[in-house]
């Protein structure tokens, strides 16, 4: 015979049914939960797929856009100086015209300076800049071509600019046409 502590915890304990009722009730909570983890998951999944294609369809306007203006930027960039330029080139036509019928030398001469210093002077407002005063400085790499050297008159010319067969330019700080020199060896 059962005592009476073995008969209490034979009421208390569950019976099969219950456990299977237990057990597939708790399964279908976890199922249920999980689909809706999953479900968020996907959404949240989708969202995020939707702002990188946003982002990245942002981008590629972007950067079709600057390569357009880029484009566009380097086509005009010019326009300024050539616009100047056009005055240079309307004195040089007046001036061939004008020589056609003159016989003095001094006044070609004259109006050909005038000419070539209008533009100077433009070139010079736009930052172009003429590399000055070259010979009997150091030859220096960076601004200068080293075109021929020729035997110096003393050693302490060695090194040194002896001619400048082309003069060099810069735009700013950088140069573009580089000296032709001629130095000493």
């Amino acid at each position: 015979m059962k005592n009476k502590e073995q008969l209490d915890q034979d009421v208390n304990q569950p019976t099969d049914d219950q456990l299977v009722e237990e057990t597939t009730q708790i399964e279908t909570e976890v199922n249920f939960d999980a689909e809706i983890e999953e479900s968020k998951l996907e959404a949240e999944i989708a969202d995020l797929k939707d702002k990188y294609l946003r982002l990245y369809s942002d981008f590629e306007n972007f950067r079709k856009r600057t390569a357009k203006e880029r484009i566009d930027l380097i086509k005009t960039a010019s326009e300024d100086v050539l616009r100047d330029l056009i005055p240079v080139v309307d004195d040089f036509e007046r001036a061939t015209k004008a020589s056609e019928n003159e016989t003095d030398l001094v006044k070609i001469r004259e109006g050909n300076q005038l000419i070539f210093h209008k533009l100077v002077r433009i070139l010079e407002t736009k930052g172009l800049k003429v590399m000055e005063d070259l010979t009997g400085k150091p030859f220096n790499p960076d601004t200068q071509e080293a075109i021929t050297q020729i035997p110096s008159p003393s050693e302490e010319m060695k090194g040194m600019v002896m001619d400048v067969v082309e003069k060099g330019y810069t735009l700013g700080e950088k140069v573009v046409r580089y000296a032709k020199v001629v130095t000493g060896s």
